[in-house]
């Protein structure tokens, strides 16, 4: 694929986001994206063949976005209370984010989704965040900073109640004072006094 396909297959891309943002993923046909983009249906076509498929490059570009810039702000984080400091921050920016979110688009897509279980993004996404807590909590334990008899069973808690947060955000709401609440209850258990 040459350059000017590239950068025509990234507008694409780009252009479709703010479409699955505001409308979904399951009101959203290829029109509506050939309409966002300003090109022919068939331009379209040479590109993404459904809207299954263009949501799938859609998130793989938000992941990519995501890494990045944890991994910036992960090179600054110097304990395991600041790598956790990190990791709570963007997850609150993304709770808070109300008008260019994907979530009610990414939860439709795995619910109605017919493909298998273990190409499913939120199941992925689930346990990096266990992974990555599970890591950091070890780290924060064995350098006196963190209280956990089960790193493993405190991390999958975590990303449990952080699973939670994201249906809440999306289906009721929440404020900040709610996110700031369940981070301090996080914190008090895991933090070790004395």
């Amino acid at each position: 694929m040459g350059e000017k396909s590239i950068q025509k297959k990234e507008y694409i891309v780009d252009k479709a986001r703010d479409v699955f943002a505001r409308k979904g993923f399951r009101a959203v046909t290829m029109k509506d994206v050939v309409e966002e983009c300003d090109i022919s249906r068939g331009g379209l076509y040479l590109y993404f063949n459904s809207t299954r498929e263009l949501f799938e490059a859609v998130l793989e570009k938000e992941a990519d976005k995501q890494d990045e810039t944890v991994t910036q702000e992960l090179k600054e984080a110097k304990t395991a209370s600041d790598v956790m400091a990190v990791f709570l921050k963007e997850q609150k920016k993304e709770l808070l984010r109300k008008k260019d979110s994907l979530a009610i688009a990414t939860y439709e897509f795995y619910f109605e989704s017919q493909g298998p279980k273990k190409d499913n993004r939120i199941k992925k996404q689930f346990d990096d965040e266990v992974k990555v807590l599970e890591y950091t909590i070890k780290g924060g334990v064995e350098n006196g900073e963190f209280n956990a008899d089960d790193p493993k069973a405190m991390a999958r808690s975590i990303a449990m109640v952080l699973e939670g947060m994201r249906i809440t955000a999306c289906s009721m709401g929440i404020t900040e004072e709610m996110i700031n609440s369940q981070f301090l209850m996080i914190m008090k258990n895991l933090i070790k006094e004395g």
